[in-house]
């Protein structure tokens, strides 16, 4: 969902609804099932260890909550996923290697949506119209292809009222006659981000590895932590109350370590050859917190532009 206005049109009986750069196109509704792709426990696994670092709590908790509901034939309620954690450490990064393994064209699918808090909800004063708007629009899509998948980013931001029109899509019930339990719903957040950082440099000036960190026990420090938030958009709405969330998921802050893995990684993907010196630099080139300069302040968000300055560098000293 790229553009800022959503709107439902009803062909016959059938919604077709606004999403990405336009309208659905009538053959995507008829024909685009075998967009989906057959579910493949070892594909996602071997696709989370090779492209996720220092990730091990979310590693295996999406991993797992992802491959039961997929496995699922009737599964009484849509997945819900919480993600939770510092800037740049792979929560948009993680929701397109799920769309990925469920979808032939991953995260360009027509049934794939982003919805950005800030971007598609620029209005406080409009909130009553987003709300029915997103209300129509989530019905509309799921109603023509019930394996849709939502990612809404920036969650903490959003206004809980917009929240709110989410939650009957979540629930174990019908919603005018149209199941939801096949769709797939991913929030994004940055909070309480400074908790699971905190938490990870505990541990590192404990001496203990950071694999040592308990999933479960961050979760629900994640989760009292949102709900004595009460700036957050999460706390406002009515979402917690009903524990419609399935797991909310630490992404823990990136290391130097990592950092130089997602370096290696973009030269893979830039079709580079593989150089350690010079991931090694670019590395160390971005901003870590202080005062213990442990944890990158951006973790791997900004890789493809510090990489191309150190190429363009190295072009002009030769």
């Amino acid at each position: 969902m790229k553009s800022g206005k959503l709107c439902v049109l009803f062909f016959s009986l059938l919604p077709l609804v606004t999403v990405e750069a336009g309208l659905f196109d009538i053959f995507d509704v008829f024909f685009d099932k075998d967009d989906l792709r057959p579910f493949d426990y070892t594909d996602l696994e071997k696709d989370l260890r090779e492209s996720l670092y220092g990730q091990h709590i979310a590693l295996e908790a999406i991993l797992k909550a992802v491959s039961l509901f997929m496995r699922d034939p009737e599964p009484s309620k849509p997945l819900v996923l919480s993600f939770h954690g510092p800037t740049g450490v792979g929560k948009s990064f993680v929701s397109k290697i799920i769309a990925r393994n469920i979808f032939k064209k991953g995260e360009k699918s027509s049934h794939v949506h982003l919805i950005i808090s800030d971007y598609h909800f620029p209005h406080k004063s409009e909130a009553a119209l987003y709300q029915t708007q997103l209300r129509e629009w989530i019905y509309g899509n799921v109603s023509s292809f019930p394996r849709s998948m939502f990612i809404f980013d920036e969650m903490d931001k959003m206004n809980p009222h917009l929240i709110d029109a989410i939650k009957p899509f979540l629930d174990y019930s019908d919603v005018d006659k149209v199941s939801f339990r096949n769709a797939i719903f991913i929030f994004l957040s940055h909070a309480p981000a400074n908790l699971i950082i905190n938490m990870t440099l505990d541990f590192w000036k404990e001496g203990k590895e950071r694999v040592e960190i308990n999933g479960q026990e961050l979760e629900a420090q994640i989760y009292q932590n949102i709900l004595n938030e009460k700036d957050n958009g999460f706390w406002q709405s009515s979402l917690l109350g009903q524990h419609l969330v399935d797991h909310f998921i630490a992404f823990l802050p990136l290391e130097l370590k990592h950092v130089r893995q997602c370096v290696l990684a973009e030269m893979a993907n830039l079709n580079m050859t593989e150089d350690f010196d010079l991931a090694d630099k670019v590395a160390k080139d971005m901003s870590f917190i202080p005062p213990d300069n442990i944890f990158a302040v951006k973790g791997c968000k900004s890789i493809r532009y510090k990489l191309g300055q150190h190429m363009k560098l190295n072009k002009t000293e030769l």
